[in-house]
């Protein structure tokens, strides 16, 4: 990122791999000396999008592997320089879904907001739902469309979904309550199969966003 410029909380979603689940606090740890990075973000406890995955194996050996998405400013060519200056990135977070100290659940910027990963967590309990794979998925995609609406948006402004599942041959069931969800538009998708996903869920779905409005330059 400093290499290009651009400081560390411009980041708007993070994806963490691990092979083991059982190294998330471990990770967690040196991830929270990271962000915020600025004095500015720390002041608005701003943190970006993140889900993270588990992984079979990594290249190399590794235990761990990480991806990033920034916010771009500076646009690329034919943005005109004027326009380009002091694009917001809005972070938002609502108390009608699961809260993190780790993150953020959505992160808005320019024409796309990140959405974190989504497990099924039961709100009144703070743990994941105990039930089938379809009452998982429910649980999960409410967590989303709750997420969407407390910014204004509706499901169909979702353009790309990301599902995790612990068992692949669950993908029908997944599929029946999902179609719920998107009944005429369907956006982008890929599923992938994991080996465990965090607190002994059976799916986890993140989403990338439309948002036609834009985040304006800060005046």
């Amino acid at each position: 990122l400093e290499s290009i410029d651009v400081p560390f909380d411009d980041i708007v979603k993070v994806t963490v791999y691990l092979t083991s689940l059982a190294d998330l606090d471990a990770v967690n740890e040196v991830y929270t000396t990271f962000f915020p990075d600025s004095a500015i973000a720390r002041a608005v406890a701003y943190l970006p999008a993140r889900s993270v995955v588990s992984a079979a194996a990594l290249p190399m050996g590794a235990r761990v592997q990480m991806d990033a998405v920034i916010s771009h400013g500076d646009g690329t060519p034919p943005q005109l320089v004027e326009d380009r200056h002091n694009l917001v990135i809005s972070a938002r977070n609502t108390d009608k879904a699961p809260r993190s100290p780790l993150h953020t659940q959505t992160v808005a910027f320019s024409h796309y907001n990140h959405i974190a990963g989504q497990l099924p967590v039961d709100l009144a309990t703070g743990k994941i739902l105990t039930g089938c794979v379809k009452e998982q998925t429910a649980q999960c995609l409410g967590h989303i469309k709750t997420i969407v609406e407390s910014i204004g948006h509706v499901m169909d402004d979702i353009v790309k979904v990301n599902i995790q599942v612990k068992n692949i041959a669950d993908q029908a069931d997944v599929d029946a309550i999902y179609t719920k969800y998107f009944p005429a538009y369907l956006p982008a998708r890929t599923v992938i199969g994991v080996s465990e996903l965090p607190a002994g869920a059976l799916v986890q779905i993140d989403a990338v966003m439309s948002n036609a409005e834009s985040t304006p330059p800060q005046a």
